[in-house]
């Protein structure tokens, strides 16, 4: 029993982050807003854990999905959200207001369509997952002095429009833990909390980096797979007119 409990004890851990990265957010010194990002990942590593220790433990249940998916819509929508909002969006008036709502909303319309999904191919996601979709925000939100406003708003509304499309994206949460190594999950939970502390400036560029990457990943693979379509396509006409 208490074995099953584990994985969804990291899940309420995740969305225990999420609220101190709203609080920190609203904290008047810069520093808090780094620490309030750096909540952002941390939970992103406490997500990318609980399903894997579920599936380790035999514990995978309806209940710690739906606990998963409304953990995610508060620290990888809202608190993402609230923190573009603190330092740039307040400035905007109602059009804040509203791009503030619309980032979490289209992560609830991602979530709620990756839930109720049948079947399907579990090797990539739909959409942009709103895991990496926050994480991207949170830590952007972090560098808006060096880009200019528009960028941002308009990273924002990529993000938002990524998560709701059919872009399909890499699953990596089926790559499992091994029973013989799960003394490594605690392990990595203390080296990144670690290091977040210890580099709180640095640390969210580390993460930033990769995320971003993942983010256009999809959308080039979209690309190819429309351009390799139009190829075939044209081919196929050419040899029916010839």
């Amino acid at each position: 029993m208490i074995a099953r409990m584990i994985p969804n004890l990291f899940t309420m851990g995740n969305l225990f982050l999420g609220v101190i990265a709203m609080l920190l957010a609203f904290r008047d010194e810069p520093i808090y807003l780094s620490y309030a990002a750096i909540m952002v990942i941390i939970g992103m590593v406490l997500d990318g854990l609980d399903g894997r220790l579920a599936r380790m433990l035999n514990a995978q249940s309806d209940f710690g999905k739906e606990l998963d998916s409304l953990s995610d819509i508060v620290t990888f929508g809202v608190a993402p959200a609230l923190i573009m909002y603190v330092v740039l969006l307040q400035d905007m008036g109602w059009i804040g207001i509203l791009l503030t709502g619309l980032f979490p909303i289209c992560g609830a319309l991602r979530l709620a369509r990756f839930n109720s999904a049948i079947g399907g191919n579990t090797g990539y996601f739909v959409g942009l997952p709103i895991t990496a979709a926050g994480g991207v925000l949170a830590t952007l939100a972090l560098y808006h002095h060096a880009f200019p406003s528009v960028y941002l708003v308009l990273s924002m509304l990529g993000l938002s429009y990524l998560m709701i499309s059919n872009i399909k994206y890499p699953n990596f949460k089926k790559v499992g833990i091994p029973r013989s190594a799960y003394w490594v999950t605690p392990l990595i939970v203390v080296i990144v909390a670690v290091v977040a502390v210890r580099f709180p400036s640095q640390f969210p560029m580390i993460v930033f980096i990769p995320l971003v990457l993942y983010a256009v990943y999809g959308v080039k693979k979209n690309i190819d797979r429309v351009v390799r379509k139009r190829r075939c396509e044209k081919a196929e006409e050419e040899v029916i007119n010839s």
